[in-house]
């Protein structure tokens, strides 16, 4: 691992939860952050469910590594969708663990849950620790046979994990209270001993990420992308529009969990933050975060404002449309960054087709694909002030599916685009 003095604690487009110093909840000092193993195995698979949760958490618990917790969060419930009344301010770490919507797990309960997390129930692995598959009675919560009850996914901290306590209580805190369709349900915890879990509901397709980048799965459609794309802008729009405002800080594919149906949750809020109150206009907080997908002007001063997340959606609608990762090292030159290679494409209809993921086969609607390759550049504006808020975001992805443009039976916009052999070879040029 390394410790560079740099100003962004670089997280690979994987994941990257780092060790750093205990922060103060009244105070954050600075945490760098290294590199951590490949938690993408963990979240790109089924496991990915391990990230598969939102945490929020008020305290002045210590914590190792990344997500700085708000000491004075107060949430409410936004959405129609949600289940939230107002949280007292601040939380302690006792308060956040006797919550009434979790279940406070025994070790040895979860240990028969994972038949004694045997390798074959090895669900990924990652910064955090490991994932495992575990099967519990759906009324009782209690351990069942494999194969019988409910599958969860069990994420176990490692004692000398890159996350650490901190972060686990964020977890904790944030899902304990934050209920929403398109955010990953925390099921229970287990704090015993150094034992530190989290239990969380099984997302069956496992992470976007695994589904537009690893080979082999079948490639998702134009109605699928833009139903996950709709369901996430839904979720951070309910973050965004809570009574206490909630940044999650770190939206990324491998953050977006899927279920049996493409329905789309986000998971992983240890980084998650309270957003500014009352006449403040941004959080000023150490830069943490996913190369590739982080706002520019967060890099660069560390103040961190809910546009901050609009513009890291608007790298993952990158990513749906071209099926490329924001940061490809395999790449040459501007290619290795998405938003370099695209930005001189997106408005550009004629010119569109050149950064469309070829695994759709030219089966998207021209219209709306050109819709939301402009609302993409929207999101990435570099001037923070300029992007729209999620809930225009959300309005403007709900048009592009209700257009007749998305019906699959509009063969004048759904046509099959082809595209010249010749012309495939794109000059980059410069942003």
């Amino acid at each position: 691992m390394t410790n560079e003095k740099i100003p962004f604690a670089l997280k690979r487009e994987r994941d990257w939860k780092m060790r750093g110093n205990i922060v103060n909840a009244e105070c954050e000092e600075p945490v760098m952050r290294g590199q951590c193993g490949i938690m993408g195995n963990c979240l790109a698979s089924s496991a990915k469910v391990e990230a598969a949760h939102s945490s929020r958490t008020t305290s002045r618990v210590s914590k190792t590594s990344p997500s700085s917790v708000p000491s004075n969060l107060s949430i409410q419930s936004y959405c129609e969708a949600s289940d939230v009344s107002s949280l007292p301010t601040p939380r302690s770490e006792g308060e956040i663990l006797s919550s009434p919507n979790l279940k406070a797990f025994a070790f040895n309960e979860l240990k028969n849950a994972t038949r004694n997390f045997r390798p074959d129930s090895l669900l990924g692995e990652g910064g955090f620790g490991c994932v495992y598959k575990g099967w519990i009675d759906e009324h009782t919560f209690t351990a069942s046979k494999p194969g019988s009850g409910m599958v969860v996914a069990v994420k176990k901290l490692k004692p000398e994990g890159l996350q650490g306590h901190k972060e686990w209580l964020t977890e904790v805190d944030y899902l304990g209270q934050l209920h929403h369709q398109n955010l990953v349900k925390l099921i229970g915890y287990c704090v015993e001993g150094e034992n530190r879990l989290l239990v969380y509901e099984f997302m069956s397709k496992g992470s976007l990420e695994n589904h537009l980048f690893r080979r082999g799965l079948q490639p998702l459609s134009w109605s699928v992308r833009m139903k996950v794309a709709i369901g996430a802008a839904r979720g951070l729009s309910f973050l965004h529009n809570a009574q206490s405002q909630v940044i999650y800080r770190d939206f990324k594919a491998s953050n977006i969990l899927l279920d049996a149906d493409f329905n789309p949750k986000l998971s992983d809020f240890g980084l998650a933050k309270a957003g500014p109150t009352g006449d403040r206009t941004h959080v000023s907080t150490q830069v943490m975060g996913t190369q590739g997908y982080a706002a520019p002007e967060y890099v660069a001063t560390g103040r961190l404002t809910a546009k901050s997340d609009v513009y890291s959606f608007g790298v993952v609608l990158l990513e749906l449309l071209s099926g490329r990762r924001a940061v490809d090292r395999t790449k040459a030159g501007v290619e290795q960054n998405l938003v370099e290679w695209t930005k001189p494409y997106l408005g550009d209809k004629r010119k569109l087709f050149r950064i469309m993921d070829t695994k759709l086969g030219g089966q998207y609607p021209q219209k709306g694909a050109y819709m939301a390759a402009t609302l993409a550049l929207q999101c990435l504006n570099r001037e923070a002030k300029a992007r729209p808020p999620m809930t225009e975001v959300l309005e403007t992805l709900e048009q592009i599916a209700a257009s007749k443009t998305v019906g699959r039976n509009n063969q004048s916009e759904q046509k099959r685009v082809h595209i010249p052999a010749r012309k495939c070879k794109v000059q980059m040029g410069a942003l």
